[in-house]
């Protein structure tokens, strides 16, 4: 089976969220976004992750600096998504294998859906798979373009459709797999040949086709996935839906969350099987408690604080980094 690598995309600025602090590390959950997308990599056997960074790039080297996966590729210049990707070169230009390529703003990926991805690419053993996405509100997104027999044309930015493509709602999340050695080919001939004079990384599905190679698809990612986080207002409703996903995980193995609207949980907390969690708690950081607790009403914990099995913290508690074992 041939090894498989991964591109992150993280060099962007966003203007729209009028900030200092590059994007990726902007919190969901209490975790930076990029944490979740290399999280994702990780739990598919990613043997290596190419980080490609720009603005900011120093802290967010720092941010996740100790990580020994991770090689670290500077894009200078923002010239486009397929200009990021080729950055990779000096690494990658005579790897033998598949390269997945994402984006590093979108934490709610799922490492469900790049297995998918990764068993389409598998059984067909095309040049490229991509995951996509069916949404009833497709604004802002590439569409997914097809002939008439279903196969892909290729992928037209928003900015670039006719109203004809404005109306299809299969859309471009950015989950690529492809075959390495392909897709450094194609990259060569990729043109800025679009509305911002970019070079975009969708143009490589053309090029691919054109040398008579497959493209295939699986239509696997949810309408939540596709978020990319653009604004202050789309990472907060990112961090509703994660803090859904967390809340849902800790119900799962035996946690009772009494009122999950009035409820917060870091992604990095532990919490034991039979524990109740009272409306209005927040729990922020590595805390980690036992099983057969009750914590709250009105509760905070800090990062750090550890609560044995069979605790009780009453009503209008706050716990720094007390440790209770």
């Amino acid at each position: 089976m041939a090894e498989t690598v991964a591109i992150i995309l993280a060099a962007g600025i966003s203007s729209r969220m009028n900030t200092k602090l590059p994007k990726v590390l902007h919190e969901v959950c209490g975790q930076p976004i990029l944490a979740y997308v290399l999280d994702a990599c990780r739990a598919v056997g990613v043997a290596k992750i190419y980080v490609v960074v720009g603005y900011g790039a120093e802290q967010v080297k720092e941010q996740f600096g100790a990580a020994d996966d991770i090689v670290w590729v500077r894009q200078e210049q923002q010239k486009g998504t397929a200009h990021a990707v080729l950055c990779c070169g000096e690494h990658l230009g005579d790897f033998e294998g598949e390269t997945f390529v994402l984006c590093g703003d979108g934490p709610l990926i799922r490492a469900e859906t790049l297995k998918m991805l990764m068993e389409k690419h598998r059984t067909e053993r095309p040049a490229a798979t991509l995951a996509t996405a069916v949404l009833d509100e497709p604004a802002g997104y590439g569409r997914i373009c097809r002939n008439a027999d279903g196969s892909i044309q290729g992928i037209v930015e928003h900015s670039d459709c006719t109203s004809e493509q404005l109306a299809i709602c299969e859309v471009n999340p950015s989950y690529y797999l492809f075959n390495n050695r392909i897709l450094f080919e194609a990259l060569k001939k990729v043109k800025p040949d679009n509305a911002k004079k970019e070079y975009y990384l969708t143009d490589v599905l053309p090029v691919i086709i054109a040398d008579g190679l497959k493209v295939a698809s699986v239509t696997a990612v949810r309408p939540e996935e596709a978020v990319s986080i653009n604004s202050r207002e789309q990472l907060s409703e990112t961090s509703k839906i994660m803090q859904r996903r967390i809340q849902r995980a800790h119900q799962r193995e035996g946690v009772t969350i009494i009122d999950p609207d009035n409820t917060w949980i870091d992604a990095r907390a532990q919490i034991g099987r039979d524990t109740q969690i009272e409306p209005f708690t927040y729990i922020h950081g590595e805390v980690k408690i036992g099983q057969r607790c009750r914590i709250g009403p009105l509760v905070y914990l800090n990062s750090g604080t550890v609560l044995k099995s069979g605790s009780s913290v009453k009503p209008g508690t706050a716990i720094s980094t007390e440790s209770k074992k």
